[in-house]
């Protein structure tokens, strides 16, 4: 991919063409070899880093003017601090192979056209008090510089991370396969949530098809063509999630007993079906591997003219069991209005956005302060209660 973008950016290519050492690493332009000044009036040499803006295949105008460094704080030839151009420093990883100590500030008045003029603009300001010890010193070496982007998950650089500097946090979901059973309302948008992180695999679960009355409950919006066809769900948001990226394996049947084996290949299960027979099943050989997992659900009245309800959800680990008998329902009742076909979007929409929440707590990414397993969002009073707490 770096290579790629390389060759498709103007900017970049220019830069690699003029003898910059140049790599591309989780969404980070580097430029290694930098000429500087240390305190003691040393000429060393730093790695230059700035987030990638993307528009596409190619980089687009930067939108941040602040570059990072690698390296002891550049000084004048005289071996004082260049405090012009002084941001912030601290050692920071701003992804997977990632390391900076400092940070630097210098604005043009229209910021940065491309990359070529950022980073050149920053190497000047480095290497002219290197060049002021010994003339000799240059930041272009024509160095060949090996690919060290890994397979990426994405089909484009996830700039959405490395902007806002969180690319460490982030990676902590990717070794994860993932499976979600159900993709109704709720379960539509949970996939639609984890489709932008980068867990290593994710797997949709539904036999049904994709019908009119999920259009209006569904992320996206779908096309009278589409509906006319009533393509399997699996297969409809397989074709839109797999625009964003890849490992999304459809499973065009319901999970039952006879294909439960499936799930012991996951690191985490999302539950998104009413059907309590079929839960009980999922639930009971989930416990025996020891597979953590989120069950939602959604209960909605009709009360004096207007819709009433809850939004539930339920998270099991190893580490908390004892709560599941006493909150996730595995009748078939049907005793509310939610079971007999009232979905709304937005509660859909919610369901979805707790569980997921929940789920990047338990992996380290949200700070889980209050250890809940269990919360339920109360329409009327909008209200969140959290229970069956650990500590």
């Amino acid at each position: 991919m770096s290579h790629q973008l390389i060759s498709l950016s103007p900017d970049l290519k220019k830069l690699r063409d003029e003898g910059y050492e140049i790599q591309i690493i989780n969404g980070h332009l580097l430029v290694y070899h930098i000429p500087y000044v240390n305190t003691k009036k040393e000429i060393a040499y730093g790695i230059l880093v700035s987030q990638l803006d993307m528009a596409g295949e190619r980089t687009a105008k930067p939108g941040n003017h602040v570059i990072y460094f690698q390296g002891e704080y550049p000084c004048d030839k005289e071996g004082s601090p260049l405090t012009g151009i002084r941001d912030k420093s601290e050692r920071k990883n701003l992804a997977e192979g990632v390391q900076v100590d400092h940070s630097f500030s210098n604005k043009p008045q229209n910021g940065y056209a491309d990359y070529y003029e950022k980073v050149t603009n920053y190497v000047k300001i480095l290497q002219s008090q290197a060049e002021a010890i010994d003339h000799a010193v240059i930041a272009k070496t024509f160095k060949v510089i090996e690919d060290a982007e890994t397979e990426s998950v994405f089909n484009y650089l996830d700039t959405n991370s490395s902007r806002a500097e969180i690319m460490g946090i982030s990676d902590k979901l990717n070794i994860l396969k993932i499976a979600v059973i159900g993709l109704g309302g709720t379960g539509s948008y949970i996939l639609d949530l984890i489709s932008k992180t980068g867990v290593k695999e994710i797997h949709i679960f539904d036999g049904d098809e994709f019908r009119q009355h999920n259009a209006f409950r569904a992320p996206g919006a779908s096309s009278k063509e589409t509906l006319n066809i009533q393509p399997k769900k699996v297969a409809y948001f397989h074709e839109i999630y797999s625009k964003i990226r890849k490992n999304i394996f459809p499973h065009e049947y319901n999970i039952s007993a006879d294909k439960l084996e499936v799930l012991s290949e996951m690191n985490f299960v999302f539950i998104c079906i009413d059907n309590g027979e079929a839960k009980k099943g999922i639930v009971e050989k989930l416990l025996r591997d020891n597979i953590p997992f989120i069950d939602v659900g959604i209960g909605v009245n009709a009360v004096e003219g207007s819709l009433t309800g809850s939004v539930r959800v339920t998270t099991v680990t190893n580490a908390k069991t004892d709560h599941i008998g006493s909150k996730i329902d595995f009748s078939d009742k049907g005793n509310n209005d939610y079971v007999q076909n009232i979905q709304i979007v937005e509660l859909n929409a919610l369901n979805a956005t707790l569980a997921v929440i929940k789920w990047k707590k338990l992996f380290g990414f949200y700070h889980d302060k209050e250890k809940e397993f269990h919360s339920v969002y109360n329409i009327n009073i909008n209200d969140v209660v959290n229970d069956d707490h650990i500590t």
